[in-house]
């Protein structure tokens, strides 16, 4: 790891990691996207061999029930009876966050609100490239259930013998999802966005993936809704002279675990430093050297990491000076392994900087709502002159002749 001070220059790099897109990635999806868009499943098929090596046919797609009840002989015996105590942790944080519709009169004949309903369509991403991402499946489905999606439907890519890991299967089975295609990549992207004859077209996309399905999902944004556009995972730790240096190590060795992920220690400690670059000297990552732990949190507010460690005596004192982060882990026994499988909150979290503006995932994610507008006569008659006054700077005679005409 390398070690850097808080006023070089290496630091803009940082803050400013999801600026810069692939060319060559985006032209190679948006051809993916087009070839799906214009020859359907002959096109999965065809990018499925070329890309997953593996060679199936169209009736091949949908993974059968058979195949999905056949998973649970090829799993621990244990693993339900352990995933039911981690959906009940993720269901529990999330029913904290259902919304109901509902009503106000803003005056006498008057009556606004907002109607919340579930999405109809959800297409789930289950990343299994350099590892079934098992995990991801509850961490996002779970989520949809509760805001009560009509249909969800999960797409992973298949391993070389053209199977879906059978933890995925027996998690998606568990939770009811109606349907599971064996399809991943851009082109799995495509075929959720727009629709093949096999995959249906969904209203919104969730889930992680690499460079190539987080591409294709900024590209089809607008024909359907997505969560967020995921980079490389990435892990800041605020830590100062009285943290424990073999957490911070083996935390920052867990995130080396990801091939491309970010991983850097924020200390004011340059024994705490010097301390973890002798034992991670061959990790790919930073060390940021600072004055005081404010000066951290004001680099851990630029860089807006998508998990954030705090790992110093006191780190509630800390939490008020931190406004952007993805998930916030509390001191020295909430490591980021907990977020990742158990403790409730959703792993679908934003990455590149955008948790300045993007939140995790959350069951309000899966709802729209309608605003309702209801006015009698005499409410309409009273707010008429404002009305036409805006309306008439703006040049639109027909807005307020439609109001005019409900009083001839």
């Amino acid at each position: 790891m390398k070690i850097i001070k808080f006023s070089s220059k290496k630091l803009d790099k940082i803050y400013n990691r999801g600026s810069v897109r692939q060319r060559r990635v985006e032209e190679t999806v948006r051809k993916i996207i087009d070839d799906v868009r214009l020859l359907g499943d002959d096109a999965l098929i065809r990018y499925m061999r070329k890309f997953d090596k593996v060679k199936i046919s169209q009736r091949q797609i949908k993974v059968s029930q058979i195949e999905i009840s056949g998973a649970y002989a090829n799993i621990s015996p244990d693993f339900v009876s352990s995933l039911k105590v981690i959906m009940e942790n993720v269901s529990r944080f999330y029913r904290k966050q259902l919304r109901k519709s509902w009503r106000i009169k803003g005056g006498e004949g008057v009556v606004l609100g907002e109607n919340y309903s579930p999405l109809e369509r959800v297409g789930v991403y289950i990343p299994a490239g350099t590892a079934p991402l098992v995990s991801t499946v509850y961490m996002t489905v779970l989520l949809a259930k509760l805001a009560q999606v009509k249909k969800t439907i999960l797409i992973s890519p298949p391993d070389k013998n053209g199977q879906i890991n059978p933890h995925i299967l027996v998690i998606a089975d568990l939770l009811k999802v109606d349907e599971v295609y064996r399809v991943g990549g851009a082109q799995g992207i495509a075929a959720l966005a727009y629709g093949t004859k096999t995959i249906p077209r969904v209203d919104k996309i969730v889930g992680p993936g690499n460079v190539y399905v987080s591409e294709a999902k900024r590209q089809v944004f607008g024909a359907v809704d997505i969560d967020m556009i995921a980079g490389p995972t990435e892990l800041v730790i605020i830590a100062n002279r009285l943290s424990d240096p073999k957490f911070v190590i083996s935390d920052l060795r867990a995130q080396a675990e990801h091939a491309k992920g970010l991983a850097i220690l924020i200390t004011n400690s340059k024994s705490l430093a010097k301390e973890v670059k002798s034992q991670l000297a061959g990790d790919n990552g930073y060390i940021i050297l600072t004055k005081n732990l404010k000066q951290a949190c004001e680099i851990a507010n630029k860089i807006a990491p998508e998990h954030l460690e705090i790992l110093v005596n006191n780190p509630k004192a800390l939490l008020k000076n931190i406004k952007n982060a993805g998930a916030i882990f509390l001191g020295p026994y909430s490591p980021v392994a907990l977020g990742d499988y158990i403790a409730g909150p959703s792993h679908v979290l934003p990455t590149n900087g955008s948790a300045r503006f993007f939140s995790g995932l959350n069951v309000s994610d899966f709802m729209k709502s309608n605003h309702i507008i209801s006015y009698s006569k005499k409410a309409l008659e009273k707010i008429r002159e404002p009305l036409e006054k805006i309306a008439a700077i703006e040049g639109l005679q027909k807005h307020i002749d439609s109001v005019k005409s409900r009083f001839l």
